[in-house]
């Protein structure tokens, strides 16, 4: 499998990613062609070769003509993305990051994700940093994402709400569950561009596991202080040496059962076991001694997020103890593929084994969002997405079943 493990030693941004992939050997032509599909104008894109701490490093630039850049809605940017002619896979990947920070801004503004006004990371460099991230995560065949735990500084940061504590607040929604430290120099080492990117496609962040390292690249940071390499390193490996994409995964079930606790509180701890990283809490209702009525509490979660979750169960519910033991899962390949319908621009969740479609369904989501915005019932833009999705598989554009497609 081709890992690609983030060295957050300095913390992580976008421009410090495409910088570090371009000094992994991703062509800035190839690059810069792709982009060019954006819908965005008035902007220039550079690399070249510099120095952090006295490590030769990759610097990436977005400059752009007019600094003043809307604040882009998540619609306007999925508009901006889903027109353009980059890959099915990356158009789904860069909207499934956006998604990501118009859910941490709403959180903080207390709005909705639709609602958010996206300002730093609506703008043009913040666009090219990444939907280019994603497109050369695509060109470098890269199937896996790991992460070291992260550097965020400390201090304040000036943004487009005022002075901010470091993190900023956007980048501390995104981070929840993930192993931070702030470090020993003042500022902002992990922007909310860099924090979206890499934890929407990083499956652990943990230490170096063992692999065969192939390439590394140094993306340089805007700052150069002095005595610290302020650089990402990125390792790209074979970790053939790990466990098949096929094996069985290993994964942590957590439980308890409760008969004591106000009902209204279960959804605020399936939120916070959400945003600790679970990967599936659900609820069963099991009778228990003296006759009470109770609930099961099931949560599956990566190893590295046990202490966590327990941590949270403990102190969130009215449980006076937790079980929890290993097991094995194994799991269909999951993608996201963009069709067009009447209504416009949706994509589809799609499960394979092998490379074989087994079934698929349409994003509730991107359903939503056509059916308000042109009146039309939701059940209708569903099934005309279930349609297009169909009409690709006859064509042949993707394997599906001996005996035709199967949709869930």
């Amino acid at each position: 499998m081709r890992l690609l493990y983030f060295d957050c030693f300095a913390g992580v941004s976008g421009d410090m990613i495409i910088g570090a992939l371009l000094d992994l050997g991703l062509g800035l032509g190839e690059l810069r062609g792709q982009l060019a599909s954006l819908d965005l104008s008035g902007y220039e894109l550079s690399a070249g070769p510099v120095k952090r701490g006295g490590i030769a490093a990759t610097k990436f630039e977005v400059k752009v003509d007019d600094a003043s850049q809307p604040a882009r809605r998540l619609a306007d940017i999925a508009e901006i993305i889903l027109k353009s002619a980059i890959s099915d896979e990356s158009k789904a990947r860069s909207l499934r990051v956006f998604e990501r920070l118009a859910g941490a801004e709403a959180r903080v503004h207390a709005s909705t994700k639709d609602r958010v006004h996206f300002h730093e990371v609506g703008a043009v460099d913040s666009i090219i940093d990444i939907v280019g991230s994603v497109i050369g995560f695509e060109l470098l065949e890269v199937e896996q994402v790991i992460s070291s735990p992260l550097r965020v500084g400390r201090g304040s940061v000036r943004a487009a709400h005022g002075l901010l504590p470091v993190p900023a607040p956007g980048t501390a929604e995104l981070l929840k569950g993930v192993p931070v430290y702030a470090g020993e120099i003042d500022g902002e080492f992990v922007t909310p561009t860099g924090a979206a990117i890499l934890t929407s496609f990083s499956t652990a962040f943990r230490d170096l596991p063992a692999v065969s390292i192939d390439r590394i690249g140094y993306g340089a940071g805007t700052r150069d202080p002095k005595d610290f390499p302020n650089a990402l390193r990125l390792l790209l490996c074979d970790s053939s040496g790990e466990e098949s994409p096929d094996a069985p995964e290993g994964i942590v079930v957590i439980e308890t059962n409760i008969d004591d606790m106000n009902p209204q509180a279960y959804g605020h701890v399936m939120e916070r076991a959400f945003a600790l990283g679970a990967l599936d809490l659900f609820l069963t209702p099991v009778q228990m001694k003296k006759d009470r009525p109770g609930v099961l509490i099931t949560v599956l979660c990566d190893g590295s997020k046990l202490d966590e979750m327990i941590g949270m169960l403990l102190k969130e519910t009215t449980t006076l103890g937790v079980r929890y033991y290993e097991a094995k899962r194994r799991v269909l390949e999951r993608t996201l593929e963009t069709v067009e319908t009447g209504f416009g621009a949706a994509r589809v969740k799609v499960a394979r084994d092998g490379g074989r479609t087994l079934h698929f369904q349409p994003e509730y989501e991107d359903c939503l969002r056509l059916a308000e915005s042109t009146g039309v019932p939701l059940i209708e833009v569903q099934a005309a997405a279930s349609a297009a999705y169909r009409e690709r598989l006859r064509a042949g554009d993707v394997k599906s079943e001996a005996d035709g497609e199967t949709e869930k």
